[in-house]
C-alpha cells in the first residue's frame, strides 16, 4: 500500500535527496510553508515582517540607544521619531514598489547622516536593496546600490573618524554580499522555476503522446474489426441468401448453406472473442492467434466462393517472405475487395484475385464483373479508407474505381524491405585485431 504525499502549489519538482539529515529536510519542510503561506497571503507575511521592525525603531528610539553610537546626541526626539518611522514604515511596500520606497528611505537616511543620528533603522535600506536584486534588472539593481551607499558617504563626510576606511569598506561589503545574494535567490528561483515549466511540458507532450497512441490503437481496433465482422457478416448473407434460394428447389444445398452459415458465425464469433479479451484490462491471460497471413488466402476464399461468389486467383512469380504485419495488410485488402464484391457485386459478379511477386514489391489486383460503383454509396463505411490507411503504413500505393467495362478494380503495390545480407564467415575480422 502506497501513500500519495501532498505536494503544494509552486513546490513540484522540490524533492529532497533521501540521503539528507532529518534536521535538513525538516527545515526545508518549514521554509517550504512558510513560503507557500507567503505565497497565498502576501499581506499577512507584509504586516508582520513591517511591524517587527517598526516596534524594533520605536524602541530603539524610546529607550534612547541610539545616542550611544549617534555622532550627534543633541538632534531633537521629535526628528528622531519621525526618521525611526519612516526607516521603518516603508518596508510594507517593500516588495511591490522596491525603488519608489528606496527612494524615499534614502532621503531619510540622508537626514540621518546629515543631522549624526546615526539610527540603526537606515540599515534596514539593505532590504529594499535584496528586493531589487530579487526583481529586478541589473542596471536598477546598480542604481539601487548607489542610492544605499549615498548615505553612508554623506556622514562619512559630514563626520568623518579617525579612519574613512573603517566606516565605509564595511558598509561596502554589507551592500555587496545582500546584493549577491538577491541574485543568488533570483538565480535559483528562477532555475526552479525553468524545472517546473519543463516538467509542466513534459506532462503536456507525455499526455499528448499517449492521446495520439490510444486515437491509433482505436483506429486499428475499429479497422480489424470492420475486417473480422464486415467480411464475416457479407459471407453469412451470401449464404443465407442463397439457402433460402435453394430451399425451394434443392433441400440439401440449403441445409449445407446453413452448415456453413453457423461454421462462419462461429468462426467471427471467435474471432470477435479474441479480440475483446485483448482490449479487457482485468484478463491478462486473453487467448491469441496469429494474424491472417497470406497462407491463410485459400481458405478466406473458400468461404467467399461458399457464399456464392465465384472467385479465381492466380499467383505469379515465388512467394517471398513479408513480415507479418505487411502479410496482414495484404490479406486484409483482398479480403475487403471481395466482402464488397459480395455486398455490391449482384448475383452475377464473379471476381479474379491475381497476386504477384517481385525482387522489390508485391502486388495484388482484385477484379470483379458486379455492377461497380463505390464500396461505401453512403459514404458512411470505412472498407476504402481501412484499406488505404493499411497500405499507407508500408508506404505502399492503392488504387480502387470502377472499370470501364464495368465492375471493380482494386490494385495494391506494397515496397518489400531489402533484406541485409548475412556476414560471411571470411568477411569476420581476425580475433587478433587489425594488423598495423
Amino acid at each position: 500500500m502506497t501513500t500519495e504525499q501532498h505536494v503544494p502549489p509552486g513546490a513540484q519538482g522540490q524533492e529532497w535527496s533521501s540521503g539528507a539529515s532529518a534536521l535538513t529536510r525538516h527545515i526545508q519542510r518549514v521554509l517550504q510553508r512558510i513560503r507557500v503561506f507567503d505565497r497565498r497571503r502576501p499581506l499577512v507575511w507584509n504586516l508582520l515582517f513591517t511591524t517587527f521592525f517598526v516596534i524594533a525603531a520605536i524602541i530603539d528610539y524610546g529607550a534612547g540607544g541610539w545616542k550611544t553610537i549617534a555622532a550627534n546626541a543633541d538632534v531633537p526626539e521629535p526628528l528622531v521619531f519621525s526618521m525611526s518611522l519612516g526607516l521603518s514604515v516603508p518596508l510594507l511596500w517593500r516588495r511591490s514598489h522596491p525603488m519608489p520606497v528606496l527612494c524615499f528611505m534614502t532621503a531619510v537616511a540622508l537626514v540621518n547622516s546629515l543631522v549624526g543620528a546615526m539610527l540603526q533603522a537606515s540599515l534596514l535600506m539593505l532590504f529594499l536593496l535584496f528586493n531589487v536584486a530579487l526583481r529586478k534588472p541589473l542596471k536598477t539593481l546598480g542604481l539601487a546600490a548607489l542610492l544605499v551607499i549615498a548615505p553612508i558617504v554623506v556622514g562619512t563626510l559630514r563626520f568623518p573618524k579617525d579612519a574613512w576606511d573603517s566606516q565605509l569598506v564595511p558598509a561596502f561589503w554589507s551592500i555587496a554580499l545582500v546584493a549577491l545574494l538577491g541574485i543568488a535567490v533570483r538565480t535559483r528561483r528562477d532555475y526552479t522555476g525553468a524545472l517546473e515549466d519543463r516538467a509542466h511540458r513534459l506532462e503536456i507532450e507525455r499526455d499528448q503522446q499517449a492521446q495520439l497512441a490510444a486515437a491509433a490503437e482505436r483506429t486499428r481496433i475499429a479497422r480489424e474489426m470492420h475486417d473480422i465482422i464486415g467480411h464475416n457478416l457479407s459471407v453469412i448473407t451470401g449464404l443465407a441468401d442463397g439457402g433460402a434460394y435453394a430451399a425451394r428447389k434443392n433441400p440439401e444445398r440449403a441445409v449445407q448453406a446453413l452448415e456453413a452459415i453457423g461454421t462462419t458465425s462461429r468462426g467471427a464469433l471467435t474471432e470477435l472473442r479474441r479480440l475483446l479479451d485483448v482490449l479487457r484490462e482485468e484478463s491478462p491471460a486473453a487467448e491469441l492467434a496469429p494474424a491472417p497471413a497470406l497462407s491463410d488466402l485459400d481458405s478466406l476464399i473458400e468461404g467467399v466462393r461458399s457464399a456464392g461468389l465465384p472467385v479465381r486467383t492466380t499467383v505469379k512469380g515465388s512467394p517471398a517472405a513479408l513480415p507479418p504485419g505487411m502479410e496482414l495488410s495484404v490479406y486484409r485488402v483482398i479480403q475487403e475487395a471481395l466482402t464488397n464484391t459480395l455486398k455490391h457485386g449482384g448475383p452475377s459478379a464473379t471476381s479474379d484475385v491475381l497476386v504477384s511477386y517481385a525482387t522489390d514489391a508485391v502486388t495484388v489486383t482484385v477484379t470483379d464483373t458486379g455492377r461497380g460503383g463505390t464500396p461505401d454509396p453512403d459514404g458512411t463505411g470505412r472498407g476504402l479508407a481501412g484499406m488505404r490507411e493499411r497500405t499507407a503504413l508500408y508506404q505502399g500505393t492503392l488504387e480502387a474505381g470502377p472499370r470501364s467495362a464495368g465492375g471493380w478494380r482494386v490494385h495494391l503495390r506494397i515496397p518489400i524491405p531489402p533484406t541485409p545480407p548475412s556476414p560471411s564467415p571470411t568477411s569476420s575480422p581476425s580475433p587478433e585485431g587489425p594488423t598495423p
